[in-house]
């Protein structure tokens, strides 16, 4: 497999050779090579380092923390100190912060965290660390990265997704299904959610996750949700535990575009796996080969998890039986997407959209000018631009 350098590797090589100090954050989902990036930072850096991490360690306290700082600032000048799920010690931002306080003045230690459950990250780093950090995005694999590392094909990227751990064992579906629950869902939902979150009903949230995969790209009410759930919950919980699935880069749920802030909140979400390998572990991938309408669906899902990485708001749109599969504003602009597999291209929703939202660019996205879409590292508005 060629080596692959991904884009946040790049990035935060970049930054640690800059003369400004601030703690780099490198966020993501679990099994995306945020460790083996970081390792590729160190192998070029040009000084002493040390990468620890609180992933396997029994509950350590924040003296586990300075402890493991101190090993750090006795390796001397130009060091650099990695932390891997750092947000799994309890009162770990106040003793960051003010361990880092004490070596910024000195020009002294450059540090980087890494983190998979980014709600109570991101807790953290804005109750005690505002103004001393700046966050890395490490997203799904793409398209391209793919390709390198695997040699797929588009349907092979919606059938399997982006996870190259799992690569090899695509000739074989139920181990490959086998090892995706057990080494990248399970210490996700264990580790990441249930072990730092108080769940009420673990096997409703459990089944919360399965269900939600089986609806890529589809617009789902809760009450729906909670009818085919076989434990009983209420809709606050299932919203709880969908908020939960989202902090941990599982999916992302988008609410219906309008211009009242409270439709958009009470809306049915549109539920968006966020690598088409988690859809896939629950239903055979062959499915994309033999059966049109779930190969749309999936390939929808994987459009829409790359417009999910842009720094924009993403929504999706409906009016009675008009609707529009996505709706992106990103820098000052509004674009109105349809994902389209088949070769008609005209939508009566797009069409209505349009007449309600003059200003909005319409895009249709298909299998033919959808590749350097999933491609891409980070969407810009030019690269839209180009897709008219």
């Amino acid at each position: 497999m060629e080596e692959i350098i991904r884009d946040f590797t790049k990035i935060l090589q970049k930054r640690l050779g800059a003369e400004l100090n601030f703690i780099q954050v490198v966020l993501g989902p679990r099994q995306v090579g945020k460790t083996t990036g970081v390792q590729q930072v160190v192998r070029k850096w040009g000084g002493p380092s040390l990468m620890v991490t609180a992933d396997e360690i029994a509950a350590p306290g924040p003296d586990w923390i300075t402890v493991q700082w101190q090993r750090a600032r006795n390796l001397g000048e130009n060091a650099l100190f990695i932390i891997d799920e750092v947000q799994k010690i309890p009162g770990w931002s106040s003793r960051v912060k003010y361990l880092f306080d004490q070596d910024r003045k000195q020009g002294g230690l450059k540090i980087v965290l890494l983190g998979s459950a980014s709600l109570t990250l991101q807790q953290g780093l804005a109750e005690s660390l505002a103004g001393r950090y700046e966050i890395i995005p490490a997203h799904h694999w793409n398209l391209s990265e793919c390709e390198k590392a695997c040699g797929w094909q588009l349907d092979d990227f919606l059938m399997f997704g982006g996870y190259p751990a799992a690569a090899e064992l695509v000739g074989e579906i139920e181990r490959w299904q086998s090892f995706l629950r057990n080494a990248i869902v399970e210490p996700v939902l264990i580790k990441d959610i249930l072990g730092m979150t108080t769940v009420g009903k673990p096997a409703l949230f459990r089944q919360t996750f399965e269900l939600s995969m089986a609806y890529p790209a589809q617009e789902v009410s809760y009450q729906k949700l909670l009818g085919q759930l076989q434990e009983s919950g209420n809709v606050t919980t299932i919203k709880h535990y969908l908020e939960l699935l989202e902090g941990a880069f599982l999916l992302k749920t988008l609410q219906k575009y309008s211009g009242s802030t409270m439709r958009k909140k009470g809306s049915s979400p549109k539920i968006l796996p966020l690598n088409t390998a988690l859809i896939h572990a629950f239903r055979n991938p062959s499915a994309v080969e033999s059966d049109a309408d779930w190969r749309g669906r999936v390939f929808e899902a994987a459009v829409g998890a790359a417009l999910a990485r842009t720094e924009g708001d993403l929504y999706y749109w409906r009016d009675g039986k008009f609707e529009v599969d996505f709706i992106l504003q990103l820098e000052g602009k509004l674009f109105a997407v349809e994902v389209k597999s088949g070769r008609r291209l005209v939508s009566r929703g797009m069409e209505k959209f349009l007449s309600e939202y003059p200003e909005s660019i319409p895009l249709f996205i298909t299998y033919e000018n959808a590749e350097n879409l999933l491609r891409a590292n980070k969407i810009t508005v030019e690269d839209l631009l180009k897709l008219i």
